[in-house]
């Protein structure tokens, strides 16, 4: 069985996300979206929540492609975590060159770390390159339509979370 592992905050899960979750379920047999506990990033969304929406968004791709998606969080590091699900492949994706650099870095550490372990990377379709969860929650901080950004379901958490943390 091939397991690939997508690691991310989805703070929360954008347009964006879902391409790549998408088109990585054709790559795999099992997809594990790897949920990073980062305390240092503060997320809007807790753990719980943000793995709430990743399984709502992502049951209907698992249904459609006929690939296991499951959430997964993790607070070790990201080649740590890809032991414990199995994954031979870290799936990352990318929105511009500035992405890469850092992304390079990474893949050597992990490389250095556990030279089985194959990272591909995968371009988020044109349309979805400038989405990032950061300027989602601050298009929406500010009343601004994110529509083009999250699903209607998303959407409607994220209003929901601003409105009850009066921000």
């Amino acid at each position: 069985m091939r397991i690939g592992l997508y690691p991310g905050t989805f703070d929360p899960i954008t347009l964006g996300h879902v391409d790549i979750i998408q088109r990585a379920s054709m790559l795999v047999d099992r997809l594990v979206i790897g949920v990073a506990i980062n305390r240092d990033k503060e997320p809007l969304f807790s753990l719980e929540e943000r793995v709430e929406m990743i399984e709502q968004e992502c049951a209907v791709l698992s249904a459609d492609t006929g690939t296991e998606i499951i959430a997964h969080p993790f607070e070790n590091l990201l080649i740590n975590c890809a032991h414990d699900v199995g994954a031979q492949v870290i799936v990352r994706g990318l929105r511009a060159v500035s992405d890469f650099e850092y992304e390079f870095q990474m893949v050597g550490m992990n490389r250095a770390l556990d030279s089985s372990i194959e990272t591909v990377f995968l371009m988020a379709e044109a349309r979805h390159q400038a989405i990032a969860s950061k300027l989602v929650k601050e298009i929406a901080r500010m009343d601004g339509d994110v529509v083009k950004f999250v699903t209607p379901r998303v959407k409607e958490r994220l209003i929901g979370k601003l409105e009850r943390a009066g921000i």
